[in-house]
């Protein structure tokens, strides 16, 4: 009997967590060594995760929460990697679940296969070529029900539908597409959202503490507490490209990445700029104290083989000192990794910048340097993909040494886009892209 099929028939719930321990062992594949010359970034290991029901997996943590997985496997919890303390061990974070999107006359719909799905902090261990789960933690309100990972509200986000893009599902103030993750000193974690966009504070134990979102959002009906501390400019988030990135300072300040450039004035303005924004948040003010400009290469700089620049997204900030960052630039195909330094002179925060009526805005300027804007400097450290054995889609980032990095990719459950995505019983067909968290080594360091 397949591990797969033998975790269709049996859960085992520990008592900590109430997380299927024997259920989360992942399959072994072996690891990898990819050589390289002397003096280049080479990949020195890899370790996948393999196959867990995913409703299995999400009524171990939330009975009842999941009625029919369509046979979709635990995946996405790519969206970010942070260090848990232990060698080989790691925080990971998934997305809102399983979602994809499907044309209809003309209109592309958004779906949620696995509506029931609820985000959750997982906890692995890599340990030769395997991936383990060894804790989970789901997200909920502070009455303890499942945030789930629903499109928020109409009109400011996608309409939800269902696997095959036919039945409307119904809006959720408290849904959440989960991706930054970093653990505070009290056991705590901070995350971040790209609906809202939003800052997320939970519990050890994944109870919605508070979320931080732009002036004037007005989300209601949220069964949390909603703090209105964010610079309204963010109201210009592009859909689905709103916080990715974020970053814990030695301080303890948060750093924030908008994932893409703001859309401002409009959309066409957002495609085609090169310029986003990172944003720093004090936790013991539980304030944005610093904004800065970060500008992204152009995109076949970044990418040879795609020249549609607003396919260029920041997915990943890790903290490599005091004031300076790690920023992963992407696209779904190659990445690389630059270091900036968060110098006070490049505090945009509260000019006219975050007006959103100044004309050109910033996301329009060619040359944001020309008119005195102070454009974060930055350094190359390695070009991922021009590093054989990493592979696309990396979302997370983590600094396991001076010399080594931690990359996790997602998978997206297994998701593919198009009505092709399920069979005619409503099954997954799946894409055959493995959740791989990859090890690289700088021969020079950060």
């Amino acid at each position: 009997m397949s591990p797969y099929a033998a975790g269709r028939r049996s859960v085992h719930r520990s008592v900590a967590a109430g997380v299927p321990l024997a259920l989360l062992a992942a399959l072994t594949v072996a690891g990898t060594a990819v050589g390289a010359p002397s003096g280049e970034a080479r990949v020195t290991g890899s370790a996948t995760l393999g196959d867990i029901p995913l409703g299995t997996f999400s009524n171990a943590l939330l009975p009842g929460t999941v009625g029919d997985d369509r046979g979709v496997d635990l995946g996405g919890i790519g969206s970010d990697i942070y260090p848990a303390g232990r060698k080989g061990e790691f925080w990971t974070v998934t997305d809102r679940g399983p979602n994809g999107q499907i044309k209809v006359t003309g209109e592309k719909r958004r779906t949620f296969p696995v509506p029931g799905f609820d985000p959750a902090i997982v906890k692995i261990r890599v340990s030769g070529g395997t991936v383990k789960v060894l804790d989970a933690i789901p997200i909920t309100t502070s009455s303890g029900k499942p945030v789930t990972g629903l499109s928020n509200q109409k009109g400011r986000d996608e309409a939800p539908y269902s696997y095959d893009a036919k039945t409307p599902l119904s809006y959720n103030p408290n849904g959440l597409d989960t991706e930054g993750i970093v653990r505070a000193d009290d056991g705590s974690f901070w995350l971040v959202d790209e609906y809202g966009p939003s800052l997320i504070h939970v519990s050890a134990r994944g109870k919605l503490l508070t979320r931080y979102v732009p002036k004037g959002l007005g989300l209601t009906g949220a069964d949390y507490r909603v703090v209105e501390a964010l610079p309204a400019v963010l109201l210009h988030r592009k859909i689905n490209r709103g916080f990715e990135g974020l970053a814990q300072l030695p301080g303890g300040d948060l750093v924030m990445a908008v994932q893409s450039p703001l859309s401002l004035p409009d959309t066409d303005a957002g495609e085609a700029s090169l310029t986003t924004r990172l944003l720093r948040f004090s936790t013991k003010k539980r304030a944005v104290t610093a904004e800065y400009a970060y500008r992204f290469d152009p995109v076949n700089v970044v990418d040879p083989s795609e020249d549609d620049t607003s396919e260029l997204k920041i997915s990943s900030v890790v903290a490599v000192g005091r004031d300076r960052l790690l920023v992963e630039e992407r696209t779904d195909k190659a990445a690389r990794l630059q270091v900036v330094k968060l110098t006070r002179g490049a505090d945009i925060l509260g000019d006219k910048w975050d007006d959103d009526t100044t004309s050109p805005s910033l996301e329009q300027l060619d040359d944001p340097a020309a008119p005195g804007v102070p454009v974060l400097r930055k350094r190359l450290v390695v070009d991922l993909g021009a590093v054989k054995g990493v592979p696309g889609k990396i979302e997370g980032v983590a600094r396991v040494d001076h010399d080594t990095l931690a990359l996790i990719n997602d998978n997206d459950f297994g998701m593919t886009d198009g009505p092709e995505a399920f069979d005619a019983q409503g099954r997954l067909v799946d894409s055959g892209i493995e959740t791989t968290v990859t090890y690289v080594r700088l021969p020079r360091g950060i």
